[in-house]
């Protein structure tokens, strides 16, 4: 009788644990889309990053639509694959970074930005690790979307600031937690805010 219980009874799965952040879009304060970013435990030491990011914004007579989605695999810290889809108004563009365990084989076809390089030192952090917690000593991270990298800087308490050739990002966080990106834009900015 107890072996017919015991068969009866569900198997217990593991789960992986999975930390997700959501955020608003806002262009001038209005909100025009969102982000979401995860981190799970995968087998082993490995840590799967996806960040999702939905916007849609009428500019007077112009449509701005864009989707794209990171997944970035970490084992034992350093980064294995790294791949960008996006779908925009102008086109379907990707990005891949792949470890080729000596090297990394880059590529990024995305919109007005075209990069193919090979980079022989391992990747420990990239723009998706900001997501969970505030950095401490990285002075830069992968820009997945470029195949590249931002420079990191403390700007001020709590906050860091992203540079890539020309282009400016700012990482407020509060608690070790990220609350606040603003993604700074000669037209307007926009700001993206750690929903409740």
């Amino acid at each position: 009788m107890v072996l017919a219980c015991l068969s009866l009874a569900p198997t217990a799965k593991a789960q992986t644990p999975k930390e997700t952040r959501r955020y608003g879009i806002e262009v001038a304060g209005i909100r025009v889309g969102t982000m979401t970013a995860t981190r799970q435990l995968q087998a082993g030491t490995d840590v799967l990053y996806t960040l999702v990011s939905d916007v849609q914004v009428k500019f007077l007579f112009y449509n701005l639509k864009i989707y794209y989605q990171v997944n970035n695999r970490f084992r034992n810290g350093q980064l294995q694959l790294s791949t960008v889809e996006a779908h925009t108004n102008q086109g379907d563009f990707m990005s891949r970074a792949e470890w080729m365990g000596d090297h990394y084989d880059i590529v990024a076809e995305q919109y007005k930005h075209s990069y193919r390089a090979t980079e022989k030192q391992p990747i420990a952090y990239a723009v998706t690790n900001l997501f969970f917690g505030e950095p401490t000593n990285q002075t830069k991270a992968f820009a997945e979307y470029f195949g590249d990298y931002f420079s990191l800087s403390r700007a001020a308490a709590h906050t860091r600031r992203a540079l890539r050739d020309g282009r400016e990002d700012e990482y407020q966080y509060a608690n070790g937690q990220l609350v606040t990106i603003i993604k700074k834009n000669p037209l307007k900015n926009f700001v993206i805010r750690l929903l409740p």
